[in-house]
């Protein structure tokens, strides 16, 4: 099995990015946020307005089209997303793009900076992956939709697929996030996410989407080739905002296209690489609950809370710091220890 490697683009405008992109014949990925409509509100921020289907016209030609929600990058801009997941169906629904991924919560050190943090996104990325399904099935394109794994640490993706194992079936494919940031090596790198994975999910099962990969992270995955189908990345666009830094031009898309189609050719080339072995060490997951009692009550509260909400019993946006506090006093106070 070959490792697939899907292009990502910055939008959809006619000119010389997709022109090349059509010539070249590879898989492409688009983010749902290059095809938003924003307005400036009289106190200056910025108002989401709906999307801009129109564009999608211009996908023509191309191989094919897979579409991204844009985690990583509305919850660094904006602290979330700024439409519904009715909003963000009706997108997936309005092309026949080739997958589209469930919305989820990134899970990235820059978002989630605590440990609570990363657990509780765990969460909503279940609950979103529900319900990104439920309205696959009633739209009639199930088919096409891609459930999306988060996690900090190898056994937190192993916790998400548990929690959907309905969607680990042989030839699904399966994305997991917050890989973009991630090193290559080490105890929580990517290729300890992908040993894990690959270790826990049913043979025959779902493969995986990496989503975001470096290429140099390439030859070192080719061991896992059965079981990962494809990553995507767009750093050819950082390598030309580089060179026209460099060279003191414009970041034009025609030179923008020429990395592209450069950037792409390396990376193909890259999937004939002999393997490069590398060790994994195991990664010790951190203990989260916590010795002094009351704190202990918040974790457990909040424990409780996120199974609810991997169960559809609750929504995440119901969750309110006075709501923990009062239901980790109802469990302080059943304690034996209680003063």
């Amino acid at each position: 099995m070959t490792i697939e490697v899907i292009i990502g683009l910055p939008h959809l405008n006619e000119g010389p990015i997709l022109q090349r992109a059509r010539m070249m014949q590879q898989p492409m990925l688009i983010s749902a946020n290059c095809l938003s409509r924003w307005r400036t509100a009289s106190g200056g921020w910025r108002e989401w307005q709906g999307w801009r289907t129109g564009q999608l016209a211009n996908a023509h030609g191309l191989k094919s089209l897979d579409l991204d929600s844009a985690g990583y990058v509305l919850m660094a801009r904006y602290g979330g997303y700024p439409w519904s997941i009715a909003d963000y169906m009706a997108l997936a629904a309005s092309y026949p793009f080739r997958r589209f991924a469930a919305a989820d919560y990134c899970c990235e050190a820059e978002i989630a900076n605590d440990r609570a943090e990363v657990l509780d996104r765990i969460s909503r990325t279940v609950a979103t992956n529900r319900e990104c399904r439920s309205r696959a099935a009633d739209l009639g394109i199930i088919d096409r939709f891609m459930p999306v794994l988060q996690g900090r640490y190898p056994q937190d993706y192993e916790r998400c697929a548990e929690a959907l194992a309905w969607s680990m079936l042989p030839g699904a494919v399966v994305g997991v996030g917050s890989m973009c940031r991630r090193d290559i090596d080490g105890p929580d790198g990517l290729l300890a996410v992908v040993a894990h994975l690959d270790k826990i999910l049913p043979n025959p099962g779902p493969r995986l989407h990496l989503f975001g990969v470096k290429g140099s992270a390439i030859p070192y995955l080719q061991p896992y080739a059965h079981r990962v189908a494809s990553l995507d990345s767009q750093a050819w666009g950082t390598a030309a905002r580089r060179d026209a830094h460099r060279r003191r031009v414009s970041k034009s898309d025609e030179l923008a296209a020429d990395h592209m189609e450069r950037w792409t050719g390396a990376q193909l080339d890259r999937l004939s690489e002999p393997h490069r072995p590398l060790a994994i060490a195991p990664s010790p997951v951190p203990k989260t609950m916590p010795a002094d009692p009351w704190e202990a009550a918040v974790e457990q509260a909040r424990d409780e809370m996120r199974a609810l909400i991997e169960s559809g019993d609750l929504a995440h946006d119901e969750v309110t710091g006075g709501w923990i506090e009062a239901w980790a006093a109802d469990i302080y106070r059943e304690r034996p220890n209680a003063a």
